[in-house]
C-alpha cells in the first residue's frame, strides 16, 4: 500500500523543492526501544506508563517530563533518561527505505529536524549507514519544541526555501502539527497513530518505504 491523501491542502504535484524528516520513528526504528526506556522511568517514578507514553511522541524528554510529571525537575530527570538509554544501548537500526530515500535525494534539499539532541543522531545515522545532510536542527537548536513550528520554519530558512515549496515527513501528531504551522506540506507516517491523528497532514502512508514515491514525485524535478 502506498501513500493516500489526507485532508490537508497542497501546492500541487511536482513543485515542492526540499524535504524535511523528522527522525526517531521516520528514518530510525528507534519506536521500542524508546518505549521500553520511557516504561522503565516511568515505573521508576510511580506514573502510568501508557500515560507517559502518549506524550511522548514528537517532543523533548524534557517537556514530557514538564507535562507528565510537573514536581520533577526535568534536567534531573534527563540525566536518569540517559542513564537508562545506556543501559538499552542505542544503536537503533534505519527505517526501511531509509537509506535508498535519503540517497535518491539532492544533499543540499533535505534536511533533520528533531526534538533529540546532535551527538545521539550522528552516532545512530553512522552505525545505520544513514547519511547526513548539511542542514540539521535539533531539540538544542529551538527554544519551543514541536508540536511549535520553529524547528521547522528554521530547517526551511537554512535551506533557503519558502516553507510552503517544503515537504514534512513525520509520524508523530506533534510534529505533524508543527510542520503544518509552519506552512509546509505535511506526509504523515501511521506507525504507531491512525491517519486520523493528522487532521492536517497532505498524504498519509503505512511506512517510509510505502511514502517513496510520493516523496520523490512531489519534488520538483530538478531538486530530486
Amino acid at each position: 500500500m502506498g501513500a493516500e491523501t489526507g485532508t490537508g491542502t497542497t501546492g500541487g504535484g511536482g513543485g515542492y523543492r526540499a524535504v524535511l524528516f523528522d527522525v526517531d520513528g521516520v528514518l530510525l526504528d528507534s519506536l521500542p526501544a524508546y518505549r521500553r526506556i520511557w516504561d522503565a522511568w516511568a515505573r521508576l517514578r510511580g506514573l502510568d506508563t501508557a500515560h507517559v507514553w502518549d506524550r511522548t511522541f514528537g517532543r523533548r524528554p524534557e517537556d514530557t517530563v514538564r507535562d507528565v510529571a510537573p514536581a520533577l525537575d526535568p534536567d534531573a530527570e534527563r540525566l536518569v533518561l540517559n542513564a537508562l538509554m545506556h543501559e538499552q544501548g542505542d544503536a537503533f537500526p534505519a527505517a526501511d527505505g531509509a537509506a535508498e530515500l535519503l540517497t535518491a535525494l539532492r544533499p543540499d534539499r533535505w534536511a533533520l529536524v528533531t526534538s533529540g539532541s546532535r551527538g545521539p543522531v550522528h552516532r545512530r545515522f553512522a552505525l545505520g549507514g544513514l547519511p547526513l545532510p548539511g542542514v540539521q536542527v535539533y531539540g538544542e537548536d529551538v527554544r519551543e519544541s514541536k508540536p511549535h513550528p520553529e524547528g521547522y520554519l528554521l530547517a526551511a530558512r537554512r535551506l533557503g526555501v519558502d516553507p510552503r515549496h517544503c515537504l514534512v515527513v513525520e509520524d508523530a501528531p506533534a510534529g505533524a502539527a508543527a510542520g503544518a504551522a509552519a506552512g509546509c506540506a505535511v506526509i504523515a507516517l501511521t506507525l504507531s497513530h491512525p491517519p486520523g491523528a493528522f487532521p492536517g497532514a497532505t498524504l498519509h502512508a503505512p511506512s517510509l518505504r510505502a511514502a517513496h514515491a510520493a516523496i520523490t514525485g512531489m519534488l520538483a524535478a530538478d531538486e530530486a
